[in-house]
C-alpha cells in the first residue's frame, strides 16, 4: 500500500486553490507512486505560483531566466535512499513547484482541461522526484513521457 502527505503552499492569485485541485495533485501523486510499485508513506510539497514567481525560482536555483511550468527539487541525489522525516516516518520526496498561469495557458494551447493539464504537470515532476529525467536521453524521454500516459490513463484523464 503506498499513502501520500501533500503540504500545499499558494503563491498566486489567478485561480482559487480548490480542494477539487489539491485531490488532482494529490491522486496524481499517489497514482505515480503506485504506478512505479512503490509502497509505503510518502509526503511531498507542492507551491502553487505564478509565471513570475516560477521564473524568479528557475533563475535563482537553475541560472536560467524565464519562465516555465514546473519545476521538480529532488530531496536525493540519483541513486541515494529517500530521506526519512524523523516526525511522521513519511519518505520525503522533494518540492514541486507548479505555474498556475502557465498550466492555464498551456491547457488551452494543448486544447484539453485544465484538470488534466494540472495532474499532467504533477505526474511529470513526480516522476522527476523519483529519479526520472527526459532530458539526459532521447530513450529516456520516451520511458518518461510513456509512464506519463500510463499514470494519466489510470486517472481517467488520458488523451
Amino acid at each position: 500500500m503506498v499513502s501520500i502527505r501533500v503540504f500545499g503552499s499558494n503563491r498566486q492569485k489567478i485561480i482559487p486553490i480548490t480542494r477539487e485541485l489539491r485531490s488532482i495533485v494529490k491522486y496524481s501523486c499517489s497514482e505515480t507512486l503506485y504506478e512505479e510499485g512503490y509502497k509505503g508513506e510518502f509526503e511531498v510539497s507542492v507551491t502553487f505560483t505564478d509565471n513570475d514567481g516560477i521564473r524568479e525560482i528557475n533563475k535563482e536555483y537553475r541560472d536560467i531566466d524565464k519562465e516555465t511550468d514546473v519545476l521538480s527539487f529532488p530531496m536525493t541525489n540519483e541513486g541515494e535512499e529517500f530521506t526519512v522525516d524523523p516526525e511522521t516516518g513519511c519518505k520525503m520526496l522533494g518540492d514541486i513547484v507548479i505555474s498556475i498561469e502557465k498550466a492555464i495557458a498551456q491547457a488551452d494551447e494543448y486544447g484539453h482541461s485544465f484538470r488534466r493539464e494540472l495532474a499532467f504537470l504533477t505526474v511529470h515532476s513526480m516522476l522527476h522526484l523519483l529519479g526520472y529525467d527526459h532530458e539526459r536521453s532521447e530513450e529516456e524521454e520516451r520511458e518518461m513521457f510513456g509512464k506519463q500516459e500510463i499514470v494519466l490513463e489510470a486517472l481517467g484523464l488520458g488523451r
